[in-house]
């Protein structure tokens, strides 16, 4: 196989005409590669994003051709899929209010154009979940930027630019449900689609993981607090915390006790959504 691309967790090989996507124990954050891994994160991950393919199947077609026609020293964090056209932006859906999308709204009243009430606090359910997409920049090409939804029409078209808007909004809601049946928030999440040979848009990467979304845990929520966090904001939060990290490269070792943490909490969505104990 050949290596394409090494990203910020993941590794894609060319293997015929089908892509080998690897998913390490690799962690970013703030676009920042850290130094210390987290144990099984990567197959758990991939673990989780083919039980959401499958669950949400019918909401959009995935680049999944087979989780087990993959090299032996990649079981279990592997996939082979479609190679697909990526549509050059992340898309996210926003149903509460938290990280980036605080601010903005603390700061403006909107969210990428979208306008919110006033009186919202940290945490607090949005009227109406939100379609907030951002460019989708390279590994050391800078950060994301958000885009409104006006913007992401000039960047690739009123008809397709809907499209990316209905489905994510529908992956976040179904997902929202499924999540909720499990006493699990799921306050954001992003997904990436692209275009298969066919021109059918898929979802590729990864689905609705601690990586990509926010999971809070719904018995302990309550708006105005922060709440406890069930993927890598826990890691952000000790970089803020516990070190004076200025979030540039290189980023800080992670402490044994704080990657066996962030593993656990992995771990526990994994177990609670699937209902699979992890092994």
């Amino acid at each position: 196989m050949e290596l394409l691309h090494s990203g910020k967790v993941r590794d894609v090989y060319a293997d015929g005409e089908d892509l080998v996507l690897v998913t390490s124990d690799r962690i970013s954050i703030y676009d920042v590669i850290l130094p210390t891994p987290i144990p099984d994160k990567g197959k758990i991950l991939t673990q989780l994003s083919l039980w959401w393919f499958d669950q949400l199947a019918d909401v959009i077609p995935n680049h999944v051709v087979s989780a087990t026609d993959v090299p032996a020293e990649f079981a279990g964090r592997a996939i082979r899929c479609e190679r697909l056209d990526m549509v050059m932006v992340e898309c996210i859906a926003r149903g509460y209010l938290a990280g980036s999308g605080l601010k903005d709204y603390e700061r403006e009243r909107m969210i990428s154009g979208n306008l919110l009430p006033d009186g919202l606090v940290e945490s607090s359910r949005l009227p109406e979940p939100i379609f907030t997409p951002s460019t989708k920049e390279p590994v050391g090409g800078g950060h994301d930027a958000p885009l409104t939804f006006d913007q992401t029409v000039d960047r690739v078209g009123k008809e397709l630019a809907e499209e990316l808007r209905r489905v994510t909004l529908e992956v976040y809601r179904r997902g929202s449900e499924i999540a909720a049946d499990k006493g699990i928030i799921i306050a954001d999440t992003k997904i990436e689609v692209g275009r298969s040979k066919d021109g059918t848009l898929k979802i590729g990467d990864e689905l609705l993981t601690p990586d990509s979304s926010r999971f809070w845990d719904a018995g302990e929520w309550q708006p105005g607090q922060a709440p406890r966090y069930l993927d890598k904001q826990f890691l952000r939060d000790w970089s803020t915390k516990h070190t004076d990290w200025d979030r540039t490269e290189p980023g800080p070792e992670i402490p044994d006790e704080v990657a066996e943490a962030t593993r656990n909490r992995y771990v526990e969505v994994y177990e609670r959504l699937t209902g699979d104990r992890w092994r």
